[in-house]
């Protein structure tokens, strides 16, 4: 928007140096040379340098100082210089078109309501009802959007204004129609192509994206935000180190939109200096709060995740899915049913809209909200759809592990659990109860003993022993039953636990006398005796004698 005011001031740049000798002349190229190549900052150091040290102050160098300003994203002075300006009264511009630069240095600094209420007081100009259009939509005036949506013209300026609320509002093909269509009737409007290049992005289309953003960096290969850009893309097709190759040298530099640099820089290095840089970074960059609580949420502290997502109100599909996920993991820490009923409504309602049902975030989130309902066969479905995506990651083969072992695809589900190399997914009691129950299934009871053994010392040995215990009776494991029954009798003497060792001993004594390969111990009869020795229980003697009665007999 601050570009269309270019004209008059392009106009009044001859004032800067005219009519004060030829050290302004030599000067002007100079200046002009530096706005050609988008170098502000040489632009305003310039304009500082050659600043007279006396006389009365020349408002066209201030105002050409505030533009400079703003295009280095530095908006608060670029806000403080026009509104000194236009105290003043004494602008080579109309005060209208001050007011105008005023309003978008306002809006840019998040003062929605500030620059509403100054804009309104300019009379009509298609930049105003830009301006005015773009303030709907961040003061949520749904009405006044639609009708001023009905005013806009057929021209690039209104057109382009159309497609970037089509992009704020994630409807991304539509921007991307929009401006395919102005690029067809202006070609030279290469910037267009970073515009692409980002809905492209959003759309996780990252290898197009960098093709169309390489059509822009072949003319400007110095340009930040399309380098920041290509940082993003590498990033999503390859990995953090290579995206930070890309952005580092502007960081240190200090450049144009180094809070955005340093933002992303801690996304590619997995949360490195989150703590520092985000928190400032909040209210600055909306993704930052977004990215901080992804962060808290990695650590495990939920209640900072939530504290950070409880006020926002979600707009766009991935605000939806992390607050659902936020939900999702405060539901299962408190045992609240309504958080994680508010998690499957935010899951839900991603993976069923009409945009993002067929995105492999959206396919995702309905995924998520079939886990959380329990409807693993309707999870596979989803999940099915998008494995190719994910073959190594281990987030997802932990999730998709999950679901197999719940229909009953215990073979595979093993094989999906056996190939996670997370530390921290491997020491998950989640991890261990799952792989324990694949084990047992696929006919690895010893396995799944073994497993226990590793684990013996956590504070969820008592429950994976339980499990160990049932499902290995249910198996006809019976030998490894009586272990797990053995373990938890000692652990905690309750007569159920004592009943299913006694149960699993006799049938791990069939299993002996049908000579199975699967159901008894090693050491035969003696492994048994030893096993019934070793309780306190007064049934035990009594059975150990039956037993040896019996092994008698068989001899």
């Amino acid at each position: 928007m601050i570009l269309s005011r270019t004209k008059s001031d392009s106009a009044s740049s001859s004032r800067l140096s005219a009519g004060n000798g030829a050290v302004k002349k030599r000067s002007l190229p100079q200046f002009e040379d530096f706005l050609l190549k988008r170098d502000y900052m040489g632009a305003q150091t310039l304009l500082e340098f050659t600043k007279p040290k006396n006389g009365p102050i020349d408002w066209t160098r201030e105002l050409w100082w505030a533009f400079c300003a703003f295009h280095l994203g530095d908006y608060r002075k670029a806000l403080e210089k026009y509104e000194a300006i236009r105290r003043e009264g004494k602008s080579t511009i109309p005060e209208n078109e001050v007011n105008l630069n005023v309003a978008v240095c306002m809006f840019y600094l998040g003062m929605y309501e500030e620059s509403l209420k100054l804009v309104e007081s300019i009379p009509n100009t298609p930049l105003k009802l830009r301006i005015i259009f773009h303030l709907a939509n961040k003061v949520g005036d749904e009405e006044r959007l639609m009708e001023l949506h009905g005013s806009l013209r057929d021209v690039t300026e209104d057109q382009l204004s159309l497609a970037g609320m089509h992009y704020l509002r994630a409807h991304y093909q539509e921007a991307i129609d929009i401006y395919k269509k102005i690029l067809l009737e202006n070609k030279d409007l290469l910037a267009v192509n970073v515009y692409v290049a980002l809905c492209y992005y959003k759309l996780d289309y990252y290898d197009i994206s960098q093709e169309v953003l390489d059509l822009y960096l072949t003319q400007h290969p110095d340009s930040t935000i399309a380098i920041n850009l290509k940082a993003c893309n590498r990033f999503r097709l390859y990995n953090g180190r290579a995206a930070e190759q890309e952005i580092r040298g502007l960081v240190d530099s200090g450049s144009f939109g180094a809070e955005l640099l340093r933002h992303n820089l801690v996304v590619f290095e997995g949360g490195d200096g989150a703590l520092q840089i985000l928190p400032g970074l909040v209210d600055i960059i909306p993704e930052a709060r977004l990215n901080l609580a992804i962060y808290y949420l990695r650590r495990g502290d939920i209640q900072e995740a939530h504290q950070l997502m409880k006020e926002v109100q979600p707009a766009v599909p991935h605000e939806y899915i992390l607050k659902g996920v936020v939900y999702a993991a405060l539901g299962q820490q408190m045992h609240s049913k309504e958080y994680i009923k508010n998690a499957q409504q935010c899951l839900h309602l991603v993976g069923g809209s009409a945009s993002e049902c067929d995105t492999i975030p959206g396919r995702q989130a309905m995924a998520s909200a079939f886990f959380l309902y329990s409807q693993f066969e309707e999870v596979l479905v989803y999940l099915n759809s998008i494995r190719s995506y994910f073959v190594n990651d281990d987030t997802f083969n932990f999730n998709y592990a999950q679901a197999k072992a719940a229909t009953g695809y215990f073979k595979e589900a093993e094989e999906l659990l056996l190939q996670i190399t997370d530390p921290i997914i491997r020491g998950e009691h989640t991890w261990c109860m799952v792989l324990a129950r694949c084990h047992i299934q696929c006919g690895h009871a010893d396995q799944a003993w073994s497993l226990f053994v590793t684990k013996d010392s956590s504070p969820e040995a008592f429950s994976l022993l339980q499990l160990i215990g049932n499902d290995c009776y249910r198996a006809g494991e019976f030998w490894v039953a009586a272990k797990a029954f053995d373990m938890l009798e000692k652990l905690d003497p309750n007569p159920e636990h004592w009943e299913g060792k006694r149960g699993a001993c006799a049938g791990a004594l069939q299993a002996v006398v049908a000579k199975r390969t699967s159901g008894g111990p090693p050491g035969g009869v003696g492994d048994i005796i030893a096993l019934l020795r070793d309780s306190t229980n007064s049934q035990a003697e009594t059975m150990t004698r039956t037993i040896r009665r019996f092994a008698s007999q068989m001899k």
